[in-house]
């Protein structure tokens, strides 16, 4: 089991901009986090062809529920959380879980 914190990206009003300071800013900033185990993101495309529900999704792992609290209360995640106002035009929707495999 791992715990994860998924952080949903609504479109950008300008998708360079946002792919520009997302790569060279924020992801420093979120690699910064204490207790981090694995860090990914992509831009989402829809299985039907349709528009997608978001533009990318990131996924921050952590080992365990603690590692998990202490990282999201780390001065690394507010500087983080604070960056989202500088690119993230389109939204955030974030949420957290446990995540179980099931191979």
């Amino acid at each position: 089991m791992t715990y994860r914190i998924a952080v949903c990206y609504g479109k950008p009003e300008n998708p360079a901009e946002f792919d520009e300071h997302y790569t060279a800013v924020h992801i420093p900033l979120a690699r910064a986090v204490p207790g981090l185990t694995e860090f990914t993101w992509g831009k989402v495309a829809s299985v039907d062809n349709g528009e997608p529900p978001c533009y990318a999704v990131a996924s921050l792992y952590f080992a365990d529920e603690q590692a998990l609290k202490a990282g999201m209360s780390s001065p690394e995640m507010v500087a983080t959380a604070r960056d989202l106002r500088n690119f993230a035009t389109g939204g955030v929707t974030m949420f957290t879980q446990e995540e179980q495999s099931v191979r």
